[in-house]
């Protein structure tokens, strides 16, 4: 790694760790290489930011922003987005970007747009080949840092019927990567017409992810 990008991550890790404390973080979606749909949920996230702002008192910039996996900017961001259907590919560059963006202090939301577990599974592997996915019990406080969710992690969409569960992953204890796999969270947090679902299955999905922000934001 050159002494001129060594810097600039430098930088942008002060930098990821001043927005933590101060107004308007932002927030980021995640375009990875492989072919699959990074952009499957446009207003997903914008969607959440709106309802985070007006509901759990947070500053999020409501512009949501666009990173790729090796960039540098990674590091701008205190919280980035991974979804869609299908293949995932991590070059050896950006595994090693977003491995010291998880131990910088930054984190990642997977959220399986039903498709995709087969590929990011196998890519994370490349990121932290030590670690594993651990399913979060119900009892986790990422369930209840806001918004009650007795039995874990909401059903969004049903697809195939099966539960909905949530892994994460771990660097000292601190909890830098959340999986979503069997709920489609992100499908839920868009705009209403985009699925035509419920009002009431929105907002546990926007609540959801509420309380994952919230957790995120303080710890």
């Amino acid at each position: 790694m050159s002494k001129k990008l060594r810097m600039k991550q430098l930088a942008s890790v002060t930098f990821l760790l001043f927005t933590f404390f101060n107004f308007a973080q932002e927030l980021a979606f995640v375009k990875y290489k492989g072919g699959g749909d990074w952009y499957a949920n446009p207003t997903s996230l914008p969607n959440l930011i709106s309802f985070c702002n007006q509901n759990i008192n947070t500053r999020i910039n409501p512009k949501v922003q666009t990173v790729e996996v090796d960039s540098p900017d990674l590091f701008q961001f205190p919280f980035v987005h991974i979804t869609g259907h299908g293949n995932v590919f991590f070059s050896d560059a950006d595994a090693e970007n977003l491995k010291n963006y998880l131990i910088s202090g930054g984190f990642l939301h997977i959220d399986d747009n039903y498709g995709m577990q087969p590929y990011i599974t196998k890519e994370l592997k490349k990121v932290f080949p030590d670690k594993a996915l651990v399913e979060l019990p119900a009892n986790h406080e990422i369930y209840n840092s806001v918004y009650p969710f007795q039995d874990g992690l909401p059903k969004i969409h049903e697809h195939d019927g099966k539960r909905p569960q949530a892994f994460g992953m771990f660097h000292e204890d601190r909890l830098i990567l959340l999986f979503t796999f069997e709920s489609d969270l992100g499908d839920g947090w868009e705009d209403p017409e985009v699925h035509n679902d419920p009002e009431n299955v929105r907002l546990k999905a926007l609540r959801m992810g509420a309380n994952i922000i919230k957790y995120v934001f303080e710890h």
